[in-house]
């Protein structure tokens, strides 16, 4: 028995078939169309069944040849790849209404702290590949979200494991700028930056990443990343725990002023 094959983007079988419901009304013959675009008729075909992503171009095409009236180009939009990965889009919702963030990172810069060239490198080398245009989103999508630094009225407070600082990702220019980033964050009024030294590899953070946020009404969550999706918890309960093991690392953790110290003495090296 073959193996189920997974489902193409909804985005790309409702604009394909779209087009195809708009040819037939119109009645346009695919062959027509497909001339017109200057593409085989079964690219087309495979487009309107959704098995391909439709071209901006062919929604333009199929828009004019049908008279849809800007009703097939307003797809456009939705055929841009992602901003983000599917499995974090939901908690990027969250932290755009977050007045308090705070993170725990055991194996990466958290991404608010990452300059363009080390989250470039990470998102390159993400598996199964991406392709360039999503890569391009996703960096540029990665670096707007640090707008959010700029709000004097967020608070934001960052533990990092001494791993994570040691780990040269993209080599030593990308690192040395990385570590760079994460000096200038920690001098801001609302941002604090501490190191986990790694002297006891056991410690509360010992089962990876996490983020705490609270909203302006005080609502409580906590967020954990997994491989293929994302948790948010708002049970009170759930958030309390995560809380604790929070509250842990900020007493294992170096004082900001020893771990802004300690990132000088890394630059210092390379």
């Amino acid at each position: 028995m073959m193996e189920e094959k997974a489902q193409p983007p909804m985005a790309w079988r409702y604009c394909g078939n779209q087009i195809k419901l708009w040819r037939t009304q119109a009645q346009v013959s695919r062959e027509s169309l497909a001339k017109e675009a200057d593409y085989a008729s079964e690219y087309v075909k495979s487009m309107e069944q959704g098995r391909r992503k439709p071209t901006v171009h062919l929604l333009r095409v199929a828009d004019q040849m049908c008279g849809a009236r800007g009703l097939l180009t307003a797809g456009e939009e939705y055929l841009q790849p992602e901003k983000f990965a599917p499995h974090s889009a939901d908690y990027m919702l969250y932290e755009l209404d977050a007045a308090v963030l705070h993170f725990y990172q055991a194996y990466l810069v958290p991404g608010l702290l990452q300059t363009e060239a080390y989250a470039r490198h990470l998102i390159q080398g993400s598996w199964p590949p991406l392709n360039e245009e999503t890569i391009e989103r996703r960096v540029a999508s990665r670096l707007e979200r640090q707008a959010l630094l700029g709000e004097a009225t967020r608070t934001f407070s960052f533990v990092i494991s001494e791993r994570v600082l040691r780990c040269a990702y993209g080599g030593n220019e990308v690192h040395k700028a990385q570590l760079l980033r994460m000096l200038e964050v920690g001098e801001q009024r609302n941002a604090v930056v501490q190191v986990l030294l790694d002297r006891d590899m056991i410690n509360a953070g010992m089962h990876g990443p996490f983020v705490l946020l609270e909203t302006e009404q005080h609502e409580r969550l906590a967020y954990v990343e997994v491989h293929l999706g994302g948790l948010i918890y708002a049970e009170p309960e759930k958030v309390s725990v995560m809380r604790q093991r929070y509250d842990k690392l900020l007493q294992e953790a170096i004082s900001p002023k020893e771990s802004a110290q300690f990132i000088e003495k890394l630059v210092g090296t390379l």
